[in-house]
């Protein structure tokens, strides 16, 4: 016997509430987050009876997720699910960020969320299951019963199908949707931009005024600064980003890197790092950026169960090589451009 949850904002989320409830067929929790099943989402399971799932170890059809857990910092995964009719619980706070902002409305999605924030409920009006397996259930239309507003766009296209159209129709319809594209191109550019590209070099700036003004520039000069001006330290700091138990903990949102990238940014303005390091810290920084996506791309790619568990340990063990590697490649590559 299934139970009908809901599902709020925590303190500074955005989004929600979610009411849902399981059903024989949609009956799946979904944890894609670093280091195992994510204690929101066994709380999820174990209110409303459903079963819990690792994403970084399996995958499902969307018609058996009835919400998914996710830890992204406003990057793809927070949209992906939403974009798939899936009910998306992000436990940071994060609202419509990322390039797939568009799919992220407070009917299919919420963050911030904790275990505090979950609760039984008696709300009997929403339907339950997901958007995504509403859609795969949607019955054929019975003979006499009346057309949906899809099904009569559908029967009309179907009519116009065998009709030609002459040369100036087809004309005006290229020169239209040749316009339409290039404007929906502009306004996607300018969401993203205000939307994820203005905050984070807000975020930067901040970042960098707090280091300069309080002094923690000299603290990560005498710290840092040493371990960053050599080879092997940049070898050795690839190599713990890039252990499998780490990278996807390190890796949603960038965050690491983003920040990690801020303050050794300052410090090479600084002369405090040869400039001849730059790119191998580039590469020294970034050895777990994606590996928490490891999972959800493999599902975005439709990929059999048995590829997403052997994949995604095959993808963190390859960074724990590759990583130190591109260090070397990088500070080879770099040899003369200073």
């Amino acid at each position: 016997m299934y139970k009908t949850i809901t599902i709020k904002a925590g303190s500074g989320g955005w989004g929600g509430p979610l009411t849902i409830t399981p059903t024989e067929t949609c009956n799946k929790v979904l944890s894609v987050t670093g280091g195992g099943i994510h204690p929101v989402a066994q709380a999820i399971a174990d209110m409303t009876g459903a079963e819990v799932v690792d994403g970084f170890k399996t995958t499902l059809p969307d018609d058996q997720i009835i919400v998914a857990v996710v830890d992204c910092g406003g990057t793809a995964r927070c949209g992906v699910y939403p974009k798939k009719g899936i009910y998306t619980v992000n436990v940071e706070p994060v609202g419509k960020a990322g390039p797939l902002a568009k799919y992220i409305t407070p009917e299919i999605y919420v963050s911030a969320v904790k275990e505090s924030d979950i609760m039984e409920s008696d709300y009997k009006g929403n339907a339950a299951g997901s958007p995504a397996s509403a859609k795969a259930a949607e019955p054929e239309r019975q003979p006499g019963a009346p057309k949906t507003k899809e099904q009569a766009k559908r029967e009309i296209a179907e009519a116009n199908a065998g009709k030609q159209e002459n040369i100036v129709v087809r004309i005006g319809k290229v020169v239209g949707r040749f316009i339409n594209i290039f404007f929906q191109a502009g306004r996607d550019t300018m969401e993203m931009v205000i939307g994820t590209i203005l905050p984070f070099m807000a975020f930067t700036a901040t970042l960098l005024g707090i280091i300069s003004a309080s002094g923690l520039g000299n603290v990560i000069a005498n710290t840092i600064s040493p371990i960053c001006s050599t080879l092997p330290g940049m070898v050795v700091i690839a190599f713990i980003c890039g252990i499998p138990i780490l990278s996807p903990v390190l890796g949603p949102g960038a965050v690491i890197a983003q920040v990690v990238g801020t303050l050794l940014g300052a410090e090479f303005a600084l002369g405090h790092i040869p400039p001849q390091y730059a790119l191998p810290a580039l590469f020294a920084i970034d050895a777990q950026v994606g590996c928490d996506f490891v999972p959800v791309g493999l599902s975005l790619g439709e990929a059999e169960p048995e590829t997403i568990e052997y994949g995604v340990p095959a993808v963190l063990f390859e960074r724990l090589v590759t990583g130190p590697l591109a260090v070397l490649i990088a500070f080879a590559f770099s040899i003369g451009m200073y």
